[in-house]
């Protein structure tokens, strides 16, 4: 793949917007660079794997996920078409991946090696600049998961996500915009584990809900939680 097909979506990150597309063309020469394209559910980075590229995503998206001993999926974040991941990661002295990057989707990934991340930033005073935004942005992103689920039942993160929604959609049936399985690793546990919470849930007549959909009975409750 010829990196002149994607120097538009690269001009367009914030990283690179104050370069033009001719010095991004002279910018990336092999070996400073790769790209490659990943199918659908492909493991990207193991949990422990080294990070040593910057990575921009050029088409489609991407999943960051944190699997524990006893199979529960956490979703952290999801990534998609002029996000950039691996920042926070390259020049870190423990450069691992602290989690599982994979494919959501079909998916192109920019490589950027290390030697040419460090070139921008001595040279291009922007591009420092909103390389240090990535880094920060990306720690937020990861201290704001950890906020939101560390003290939290599994009923709070669900009354969470249906008031959250409720808002949204400004109705009690809540159309449910992701799958049940999404849902549970959005929370951090697996589907039985939010099957059985939301059976409680329909026990106690807070809701009622179907494969598409969450209606909120008690909507003076939600509020209130």
């Amino acid at each position: 793949m010829n990196i002149r097909d994607f120097i538009h979506i690269i001009k367009h990150t914030n990283l690179f917007n104050t370069i033009s597309s001719e010095e991004l063309v002279q910018l990336f020469t092999s070996p400073n660079y790769e790209i490659k394209e990943y199918n659908k559910n492909k493991v990207i980075y193991l949990q422990n794997e080294k990070c040593t590229t910057l990575d921009i995503i050029l088409k489609g998206s991407i999943i960051v996920q944190k699997i524990d001993t006893n199979g529960n999926v956490l979703t952290i974040s999801t990534f998609s078409t002029g996000d950039v991941i691996g920042g926070n990661l390259i020049f870190a002295n423990t450069n691992t991946y602290p989690m599982t990057v994979a494919s959501r989707s079909s998916c192109i990934i920019l490589h950027i090696n290390k030697d040419l991340i460090l070139e921008l930033c001595q040279k291009n005073r922007n591009f420092l600049i909103e390389f240090i935004k990535s880094i920060s942005d990306k720690t937020i992103i990861l201290t704001n998961k950890i906020k939101s689920i560390s003290m939290k039942t599994i009923r709070q993160c669900i009354l969470d996500f249906l008031t959250y929604e409720y808002y949204i959609q400004k109705t009690s049936k809540i159309i449910l915009p992701v799958s049940k399985k999404d849902l549970a690793e959005r929370i951090g546990v697996q589907r039985p584990s939010l099957l059985r919470e939301l059976n409680k849930m329909r026990r106690d007549g807070l809701i009622e809900y179907d494969a598409h959909s969450i209606t909120i009975k008690d909507v003076e409750f939600i509020k209130k939680n």
